[in-house]
């Protein structure tokens, strides 16, 4: 039976993730597995969307901007390693692998791979949110630049600051329920987030612009400045309390 667009996302994610594993145990530390990492998960990944999907463009970090995809119908916004330092790092999980269609204007369908803890989130099933918990609010952030937005948050909802590895994992570690928010205003490029925001609103989550406004996919700079994921619960205060930073 010929795969439905989830499921080439799926197929994709899980063959780049087998082959991240793979090399994760060949004895590489650092760049050099990253570098090697890198190459690998994109060439899964093409090698998939070549076979299931021939007439589509592929927008990917590891690979040329194909401007054709501005006119395209069907694209795929591809981050085949998103966390490629905490990929080098022994024992680290925080890392993932982020395959999403954007399909007439808007993300259509998504896979991301936490490879390092056997899991692949999808847009359809989606994640089932778990109920919120008893202690303070977990915001996700950088490890190495927490923005001053997500100091200011946490001030305003008496939460506490959550430091995580990749985009892709912060996002999704609010739909796991290791997170309750992830707020970020350092950039990023649209394939950090495509994949992992598909999969958060699928399971209900509130994902926008800082300034509450809609993030745009597959548009011509690839650069998104900004974005907050939190629990719909959450949103409101999340919100206003960047607009208070600001």
């Amino acid at each position: 039976m010929p795969l439905d667009d989830v499921g080439v996302a799926a197929t994709a994610a899980r063959a780049a993730a087998a082959v991240l594993v793979g090399l994760r145990t060949g004895g590489l530390l650092g760049r050099p597995l990253g570098d090697a990492g890198d190459a690998a998960a994109q060439e899964a990944i093409l090698g998939v969307l070549r076979d299931e999907r021939p007439g589509d463009v592929v927008f990917s970090e590891e690979a040329v901007d194909d401007r054709h995809r501005l006119s395209a119908d069907r694209v795929w916004i591809v981050d085949p390693l998103d966390g490629t330092r905490e990929y080098g790092e022994p024992g680290r999980h925080d890392w993932a692998v982020h395959v999403a269609l954007w399909a007439d204007g808007a993300l259509a369908a998504a896979a991301v791979a936490l490879p390092a803890l056997g899991e692949v989130l999808l847009t359809d099933p989606a994640p089932a949110l778990p109920a919120p918990g008893d202690g303070p609010v977990r915001i996700a952030v950088s490890r190495t630049r927490p923005p001053v937005e997500a100091d200011a948050v946490a001030a305003a909802l008496d939460g506490e600051l959550l430091p995580l590895g990749s985009a892709g994992y912060k996002t999704v570690a609010v739909a796991r329920g290791e997170a309750d928010a992830y707020v970020h205003a350092g950039g990023m490029y649209q394939w950090d987030s495509a994949a992992p925001v598909a999969v958060a609103r699928a399971a209900g989550l509130t994902a926008c612009r800082l300034d509450g406004s809609p993030l745009v996919y597959n548009a011509p700079d690839p650069w998104l400045p900004d974005l907050v994921v939190c629990r719909p619960e959450l949103a409101d205060r999340v919100l206003a309390a960047v607009r208070e930073r600001s």
